[in-house]
């Protein structure tokens, strides 16, 4: 199977979530969030994470994640994630039961296309206060591809991992797996990266882009949003509509794609320092906001 049969199959089988020009919508993906050892990249970034969730918590944001949100290469269950991470995911609770979560399955937590492993692992957490199971995410859904479609413009905005692309780590991604844990983990420790991994590949980066765009392409320039390169990608209307929200495990910062007031732009929120030398988290535009009827297919 092609990654052109690949997208057009996670495009056509999308789930379809309606929006209109007073929707609110925040995408991030690849926050590979792990269990809070030397080889968890989330750790660094988790703080600025969760402040930039709660924001959008509170500005009635609907929170979509585009793939790779939980690292379960390196780890072998969730539940050491859970615990490592517990804030973040009773954040992601409120959201859930608000019914504004809405999640994609990437290579590293490919096993969440299985409904039965999310409904065994995922739909409660074990609280030992109580000494009794609490519901978590309760009858959760994970997706391998989601459309926004506008109520009256019926513009579409196509969203998923991008990893489709990716053959070795879509087809063979349990050899992945195995290759991470045994080898790649350990070495991570000592500051070697993992080769298979688009992030940190160049080379298979600018494969696995130029098979996306060609998709949207041949799908008259159909707005499409991605990670799984970790890059963040905002092209202008006159370009091919190839977004890439990046990740939120760059050095110091997470960068995400946020749907506001029919624009879309391209954030980052990182940590900066004032002059009386207070840490706080800050929120940046860094491309946009564009009118999405920029982007008419063409």
């Amino acid at each position: 199977m092609s990654s052109k049969t690949r997208l057009t199959r996670a495009y056509q089988q999308a789930l379809q979530i309606p929006f209109d020009r007073n929707s609110k919508i925040v995408l991030f993906s690849d926050c590979h969030r792990g269990d809070n050892s030397f080889a968890d990249d989330f750790a660094n970034n988790r703080n600025i994470y969760f402040h930039a969730l709660k924001q959008y918590y509170k500005k009635g944001f609907t929170y979509c994640e585009l793939g790779d949100g939980d690292e379960l290469w390196e780890n072998s269950n969730f539940k050491s994630i859970f615990a490592a991470h517990k804030n973040v995911y009773l954040l992601l609770k409120n959201f859930h039961e608000d019914n504004r979560l809405y999640l994609i399955w990437g290579n590293h937590d490919m096993v969440y296309r299985n409904e039965k492993y999310v409904q065994k692992h995922l739909s409660t957490y074990f609280d030992p206060k109580t000494g009794t199971d609490k519901p978590l995410f309760t009858d959760l859904k994970y997706h391998e591809g989601i459309v926004l479609r506008h109520t009256e413009t019926q513009q579409e905005i196509f969203l998923t991992h991008g990893h489709q692309a990716d053959w070795w780590n879509y087809i063979f991604w349990k050899w992945s797996r195995f290759m991470v844990r045994a080898l790649w983990k350990p070495l991570q420790i000592l500051g070697i990266a993992d080769p298979t991994s688009p992030a940190k590949n160049y080379k298979n980066l600018i494969k696995v882009e130029r098979r996306i765009k060609k998709w949207i392409i041949d799908n008259d320039n159909l707005i499409t949003v991605v990670g799984h390169t970790h890059r963040p990608r905002f092209p202008n209307p006159d370009e091919i509509s190839f977004f890439n929200d990046g990740s939120c495990v760059h050095p110091r910062s997470i960068t995400g794609i946020e749907i506001e007031n029919d624009a879309i732009s391209l954030i980052k929120w990182y940590t900066a320092t004032t002059d009386d030398g207070i840490l706080k988290i800050e929120r940046e535009v860094l491309e946009g906001p564009r009118k999405l009827s920029e982007y008419q297919s063409r």
